[in-house]
C-alpha cells in the first residue's frame, strides 16, 4: 500500500501571527502520527510574510518530541546557504536525539529572493550553485565517517584536507537522505547519488513525468539505496464533500494568484477570498490555479492521488495542504488518513 506523508510550511494566517502557526504545525504533526501518516517534512523559507518555517532543523527537534512514530525531517535544506559541515552536525545531532526517524531531505533553491539569499550566504562569497553536487558529496562523506566509531571506514581518504575532521555527534544511525526537486536537474543529481527522490508535483506539474524519468535513467545504487525509490509532492484539500473542499481552497488559491503576480500575503479568510474582486486576467491565473491541486471528497482524492502513483511510478506521497483554518487543515489529513486506511495500515505493521 502506498505511504502518505505530509510537507508543512507552516502557514500564517492574515489574522494570526507567526507564533501561532509554528504552534499548529507541531498540533498538525501530534495528529497525523496518530493518524498513521508515515513522515512529516517542514519546509525552509526566508524573508516571507506568508510562511514561518525559516530553520527545519529547529523545527525537527520539536516535532520529534511531540511526536512517537513516524519520521520528521525537512521539505527541505537549501544547500546553497550552508555549510556541509554544519548541516550534518545538525542532523547527526537530530539522528542522536530521534534515532531511526530522521529524514534529511535537501534541495537546490534558494527559498527566497536574490537579496535575502544575499543576506544568507554564508561567507564573503555565497556558495555557486554549481557547486551543488560537491556540497552533497562534502556533506555524505562527514556523515558516512560519524556514522562509525574511531578507527571504522568510511568518510574521508587519507590525503583529503578534511580527513580528521569529524561531524558530530558520532555513533551509530544515519538520517534518511533525500533529494528534492522541481526540474531536471535535482533529479539527475538524486540519481547520481543513489537517493530517494521527492519530485515537488505542486510547483511544477507542466513538467509532467519527464524529472522522475531523468532520475530513474541517472540512478546509480549507493550503499544507501539499490533502487530508485520517488515519492510525489501534491497539493490536496479533502472536504466531506467536493463543494466544501473547494470554498475551504479558495484562500490557498487567492494566495497562489498573488504570489504568481509577486504579491503574496499572508493566507487570508475563506469568505474573503470567495469575495474578492478579481481582474480579468486573475480569473484566468484562478482558474489555472484550481487544475494545481488535487481538491475533493475523500473518494474524490483517493482515486486522483492512486491515478498518479500510477502514472509517476510514485512509491509514496507526501500530502501537501494549506487552509485558512487550523481545523479545516486538521480535518483534511483525517479524512484522506482514514481514505488510505492508515490508521489499519499501522495497525496491521
Amino acid at each position: 500500500m502506498i505511504k502518505l506523508g505530509v510537507l508543512d510550511q507552516s502557514p500564517i494566517r492574515r489574522d494570526g501571527t507567526a507564533a501561532e502557526a509554528l504552534a499548529e504545525t507541531i498540533d498538525l504533526a501530534r495528529h497525523c502520527d496518530k493518524w498513521g501518516y508515515h513522515r512529516y517534512w517542514v519546509a525552509e523559507h526566508h524573508n516571507s510574510k506568508s510562511f514561518a518555517g525559516s530553520a527545519p532543523e529547529i523545527m525537527i527537534a520539536a516535532l520529534g518530541a511531540a511526536t512517537t512514530r513516524m519520521r520528521v525531517g525537512s521539505g527541505g535544506v537549501m544547500m546553497p546557504h550552508y555549510s556541509p559541515l554544519k548541516v550534518a552536525e545538525q542532523f547527526r545531532l537530530l539522528e542522536s536525539l530521534y534515532p531511526g526517524r530522521i529524514d534529511l531531505g535537501m534541495g537546490r533553491a534558494p527559498g527566497t529572493d536574490l537579496r535575502t539569499t544575499r543576506a544568507l550566504q554564508p561567507g564573503p562569497q555565497a556558495y555557486d550553485i554549481a557547486v551543488f553536487p560537491q556540497q552533497v558529496e562534502l556533506l555524505i562523506q562527514f556523515l558516512e565517517d560519524a556514522n562509525g566509531l574511531e578507527g571504522s571506514a568510511g568518510g574521508f581518504p587519507d590525503e583529503h584536507p578534511y580527513k580528521g575532521i569529524h561531524a558530530m555527534p558520532r555513533g551509530e544511525g544515519f538520517p534518511e537522505l533525500w533529494m528534492l526537486g522541481s526540474g531536471g536537474d535535482g533529479a539527475a543529481h538524486a540519481g547520481q547519488f543513489g537517493m530517494p527522490y521527492s519530485f515537488a508535483h505542486f510547483i511544477n506539474q507542466d513538467a509532467g513525468t519527464g524529472p522522475v524519468e531523468i532520475y530513474r535513467q541517472s540512478f546509480r545504487p549507493s550503499p544507501r539505496l539499490s533502487r530508485p525509490y520517488v515519492s510525489l509532492g501534491v497539493s490536496v484539500m479533502v472536504g466531506e464533500t467536493e463543494e466544501k473542499a473547494k470554498r475551504i481552497a479558495a484562500s490557498r488559491n487567492h494566495w497562489v494568484v498573488k504570489l504568481l503576480q509577486n504579491q503574496a500575503e499572508r493566507f487570508w479568510p475563506v469568505e474573503d477570498a470567495l469575495t474578492y474582486p478579481y481582474s480579468e486576467r486573475e480569473k484566468a491565473m484562478l482558474e489555472a490555479v484550481e487544475q494545481r491541486s488535487v481538491t475533493g471528497s475523500p473518494e474524490q482524492v483517493r482515486a486522483k492521488l492512486l491515478e498518479m502513483v500510477e502514472t509517476y511510478g510514485a512509491d509514496e506521497l507526501v500530502i501537501l495542504t494549506i487552509t485558512h483554518d487550523h481545523e479545516d487543515r486538521l480535518r483534511s489529513y483525517e479524512l484522506l488518513a482514514d481514505a488510505f486506511s492508515l490508521r489499519a495500515q499501522e495497525a496491521a505493521e
